[in-house]
């Protein structure tokens, strides 16, 4: 463990001179909601000597829960990053959400990082939402250790969260340390690396060095062998000293677990309590000894705008400059920030760069290092490294920025699409002026918030993640942008699809004296697995319809897929294949091929047995054994399937599947059943065919 604790004054923060890439850890701190991600993160500021006081999330005083919403409701919204060193490395961190409705801070963050710090609750165990992390990191292949944290509560089991971890998450979980006691008796932990026990005194800051406790003194050299064998299975360079019975050193211990977790077969477990002070100093060690510095992590890939090649960007200084915006932010004071990870290369305040996403040049006014909300300002940012610029008015999430010489184009990052809507009206004129620019702002900041303006009924619709999401948006409407509005009641963001494939026509002929219009095209129409979205393919031989009409047709298509047959509603999961077609030399215009293409879209999936889906959100509920039975029956009502029921402690976990329509006013419902004392979780899982009768009530409603 680190010796002693980072004693930085605040101002002598930002990247220290000399600092090698080696020495650079980007990392994000994930987890379910209310497992204690932010006070991890609070300690961790606190022990590098990033902040002098412990923030508390309760009282509303974390450094990195800034926003005042998050400090209201003790959750976090947003991502924030900061930066601290610890043992000679600088830590870049990300605090991320824990609330699905804010999934995307999360899948964003995790596009960026090099390593994460998966924080469990010891009692919980793995939450769904844990689930959803995870399979985040899997996608992005980001190394992970994890924390079980809340060694204190009643209930507490280390050794049972380990097992959900590897049942759950399908991972290969192995303790580094195990708990001295739990509940209201835990004291510590045992490093089974070095085989020493670490103590927390009440009141103290800094753990204690002492020898393993005699009772402990078994388990432990059970469980350091243990840690030996399953490192040695890992890791090709201790096999054969494991197999030829050499001593393996503690050093060649970490050096073969840090090769075992950047490769993905092993991940590191350690547990403590953050909001007692106890085990952090050992997750800040076990980030240096185990998480990849940039120089671990492949050269990024991306495009030639070019020619559409695959290249590569090493991660070195002296490479062509490459970064990747992540996140943008409207602040109040110094106007649009957009935050950066640097993949290759060396920029600096004032430079030219290329966005080769969308083929603008931009400047960077100026560089920051950001801390929560306050900011430090510096010259320059290189590989690996997480900054914010100032002065960027054209650049989004998921744009890169590049050297113009040598542009190339980043895989971007994708979001998932809405599925809660409201309509709001402004009160006053002076309310619908401010809220287009308001809505674009906050549109720009979140990718999973979208809004759009119904010329019928002159409501604003907004879409987002869920009903927490839609209220933060409105909350920030009235108090950031001093919007007064009228607010409707959450909608369910429906969709619709086809269920057998047929082939249509597109005709657009107009004739008006002059040059006329006209364009056809044969289409195929299909439906596609759920979660396929949409995709169109040319497949009209050469000569039917010149090349340049093509896009246009495309775009006919793709536009007709904004407003479905039955009710309106976006079509998905849909392929369209264009087959042939007609053109006139005089009349034909990409006008008319975009209409035919509509037209041919919105003619064949009439014919193509057009159905309602619904979202479906994964539900789990945590409740006492007496509230078991109403809450089933309760779920039963509500359309939800029940897949599960196990006993945790000496709680009942129920898991299933709930239609998001039937979830409006759960919360409530549930209190009730449960005199206050069972909790739930929920995220979308997936879409699917609403039932006929319920279908028939929508499609009327919306008709009506």
């Amino acid at each position: 463990m680190g010796a002693q604790k980072g004693l930085l004054a605040e101002k002598d923060q930002a990247m220290a001179p000399g600092l090698l890439l080696e020495q650079v850890r980007n990392i994000g701190i994930i987890a379910h909601i209310d497992a204690g991600k932010t006070t991890v993160t609070e300690m961790m500021l606190y022990h590098t000597g990033r902040t002098y006081k412990v923030g508390q999330v309760d009282e509303g005083t974390a450094v990195m829960d800034w926003m005042q919403q998050e400090r209201e409701r003790g959750i976090t919204i947003t991502a924030a990053a900061t930066s601290c060193e610890w043992l000679d490395h600088q830590i870049n961190i990300i605090d991320t959400p824990g609330h699905v409705d804010f999934t995307a801070e999360v899948e964003r963050s995790l596009r960026v990082l090099d390593g994460g710090v998966v924080v469990f609750d010891a009692l919980a165990g793995v939450e769904p939402q844990s689930e959803t992390v995870w399979r985040q990191a899997d996608s992005y292949r980001v190394p992970r250790i994890c924390f079980i944290n809340k060694m204190d509560r009643i209930g507490a089991d280390f050794f049972n969260t380990i097992k959900m971890i590897k049942e759950r998450l399908r991972a290969n979980p192995v303790p580094l340390q195990i708990p001295i006691g739990s509940e209201s008796a835990f004291e510590g932990v045992i490093d089974l690396v070095e085989m020493k026990a670490w103590l927390y005194p009440e009141g103290s800051d800094l753990g204690i060095e002492a020898p393993i406790p005699g009772s402990y003194k078994e388990d432990a050299s059970k469980y350091k062998e243990e840690l030996i064998e399953k490192v040695a299975e890992n890791d090709e360079e201790l096999m054969n000293a494991y197999i030829e019975g050499r001593a393996i050193s503690g050093p060649q211990l970490k050096a073969g677990l840090r090769r075992a977790t950047l490769a993905f077969r092993l991940v590191p477990v350690l547990c403590g309590s953050a909001v007692r002070n106890k085990g952090v100093e050992p997750v800040l060690d076990a980030i240096i000894d185990y998480l990849p510095s940039p120089l671990d992590v492949p050269p990024v890939a991306g495009l030639d705008p070019g020619t559409g090649k695959e290249i590569k960007r090493e991660t070195s200084e002296k490479a062509p400059f490459a970064a990747l915006a992540f996140k943008v932010v409207s602040d109040p004071f110094i106007g649009r920030l957009v935050y950066l990870r640097v993949y290759s290369g060396r920029t600096r305040a004032g430079s030219q760069v290329l966005n080769a996403t969308r083929e603008r040049k931009e400047r960077f006014g100026r560089l920051l290092q950001m801390h929560a909300n306050r900011r430090e300002e510096i010259t320059d940012a290189s590989c690996g490294r997480i900054v914010a610029a100032v002065g960027l008015k054209n650049t989004f999430t998921g744009d890169t920025l590049c050297d113009p010489s040598r542009p190339i184009i980043l895989e971007a990052i994708k979001f998932p699409e809405p599925v809660i809507a409201l309509a709001i009206e402004p009160r006053t004129k002076a309310d619908q002026s401010r809220i287009g620019d308001a809505l674009i702002k906050l549109g720009d900041e979140d990718p999973t918030f979208k809004s759009s303006y119904s010329e019928d009924t002159g409501e604003t619709i907004i879409s987002g993640m869920g009903e927490l999401h839609l209220d933060i948006i409105v909350d920030r409407l009235v108090r950031e942008f001093n919007v007064n509005a009228k607010i409707g009641k959450p909608q369910v963001a429906y969709k619709e699809t086809i269920t057998v494939p047929v082939s249509s026509e597109g005709r657009f002929i107009r004739q008006t004296g002059g040059h006329g219009q006209y364009g056809v095209v044969t289409l195929n129409l299909e439906p596609v697995e759920r979660g396929g979205g949409f995709s169109f393919e040319n497949k009209i031989p050469g000569g039917a319809i010149p090349r340049q009409f093509i896009p246009a047709i495309q775009q006919g298509v793709k536009e007709a897929t904004e407003n479905g047959v039955l009710a309106g509603y976006p079509l998905i999961d849909i392929k369209v294949t264009a087959l042939d077609g007609s053109y006139h030399p005089v009349d034909s215009s990409e006008l008319a091929f975009k209409m035919a293409g509509s037209i041919g879209l919105r003619e064949g999936v009439k014919r193509a047995k057009p159905v309602l889906l619904e979202p479906i959100m994964k539900l789990e509920a945590a409740t006492p054994k007496e509230f078991l039975g109403d809450i089933i029956g309760d779920l039963n009502a509500r359309r939800a399937r029940v897949d599960a029921v196990e006993l945790r402690a000496w709680t009942h976990i129920v898991r299933g599947y709930l239609p998001l329509s039937e979830s409006f006013g759960y919360a409530t419902d549930l209190r009730s059943i449960s005199q206050g004392r069972a909790t739930y979780s929920m995220e979308f899982d997936h879409y699917q065919e609403v039932p006929r009768d319920k279908a028939q009530e929508i499609i009327a409603r919306m008709r009506g």
